[in-house]
């Protein structure tokens, strides 16, 4: 098989992989939910408890008018949406589903490569905001910026440990490197990676820039049709990307306990819809924080918590 189409065939089979998962956490979050809330959820779409539901929703967005506001900057804010989307599928191009070949495109730095990519999405916010004219997108789109100072910090100390550990930036190579005992000894980094990734994709209880109850629906007030859907596919696929990061740093990616590698790419899509369901209960269990809550979190928190975690990783590094 010529090298050009094996890569493209390696390519399409993660991306398709990866993508699919997104629609199985948007099906699964209204069922979750809803579960959680004690009532029903979707039950009609599709016949089997609504399992259609997304799909309805999915060609309902198609069929809405796209609107852009007469004040709005018509550039920016019809390539906002796309901007949101295309970093988080750009990052599934190298997180390993598996051992061996079961990576788009395996990379020496790639931890270096996802966290610079991820960042770009705040961007899609910050134009979406500006772009839109409005007032509550501008509120929403000034708060992205504000989460951005803190989170962003906590998220690369945490990952920096990982990689202190591991002793290398390759995600599959930390994979390889990584331990059963790495649960404990990386559980401070473990806690600032998620709680920081949350504020990254802008989940509950850090869902400060949409914030339905205060400012419409903040940075996406005036988006409708396909466009608002690319910003809710890119939420879903954030949730995958992020659950995807922790399982491949801290919970050894494919690894299972059987130790049968064939099985690899299952016991990664298990882990990562583990971390996904975590993500969803958070939805319903925490309130939204307020802006000035998150700052403290992250600077008076989660900041001196992963510096600790990279001393004690360099102090373990060092004695080993």
């Amino acid at each position: 098989m010529p090298v050009w189409l094996e890569l493209t065939v390696r390519v399409l089979a993660v991306v398709v992989a990866f993508l699919v998962l997104p629609l199985v956490v948007g099906q699964a979050e209204h069922k979750v939910m809803a579960h959680m809330q004690g009532r029903l959820g979707p039950m009609y779409a599709g016949g089997f408890h609504g399992w259609a539901q997304l799909v309805a929703d999915g060609i309902k967005f198609v069929q809405k008018e796209d609107i852009t506001p007469r004040e709005a900057d018509r550039g920016v804010f019809r390539l906002a949406p796309v901007i949101a989307l295309l970093p988080y599928l750009v990052v599934l191009l190298v997180i390993p589903l598996g051992p061996g070949d079961l990576v788009a495109q395996p990379l020496d730095i790639g931890l270096f490569f996802v966290l610079a990519v991820v960042g770009v999405g705040v961007v899609a916010v910050l134009m979406s905001a500006w772009a839109s004219g409005n007032k509550y997108s501008l509120l929403g789109g000034l708060r992205g910026a504000a989460q951005l100072l803190g989170y962003e910090l906590p998220l690369v100390l945490a990952a920096a440990s990982v990689a202190m550990a591991a002793g290398t930036l390759s995600l599959t190579g930390i994979v390889e490197a990584w331990r059963p005992w790495w649960l404990l000894w990386q559980l401070p980094a473990l806690v600032v990676f998620f709680v920081a990734g949350l504020a990254e994709i802008r989940r509950p209880p850090f869902d400060m820039p949409v914030a339905d109850s205060e400012l419409v629906f903040g940075y996406l007030t005036e988006y409708t049709g396909l466009r608002f859907a690319f910003f809710l596919l890119a939420e879903y696929v954030g949730i995958v990307v992020i659950s995807a990061l922790t399982t491949v740093l801290f919970l050894g990616g494919w690894r299972g306990p059987f130790g049968d590698d064939y099985l690899g790419w299952l016991w990664t899509l298990v882990k990562v819809f583990a971390v996904a369901f975590v993500i969803m209960w958070l939805r319903v269990a925490y309130p939204r924080l307020r802006e000035d809550q998150l700052q403290r979190l992250c600077w008076l928190v989660l900041v001196p918590v992963a510096l600790g975690q990279l001393v004690l990783t360099a102090a373990v590094r060092l004695a080993l």
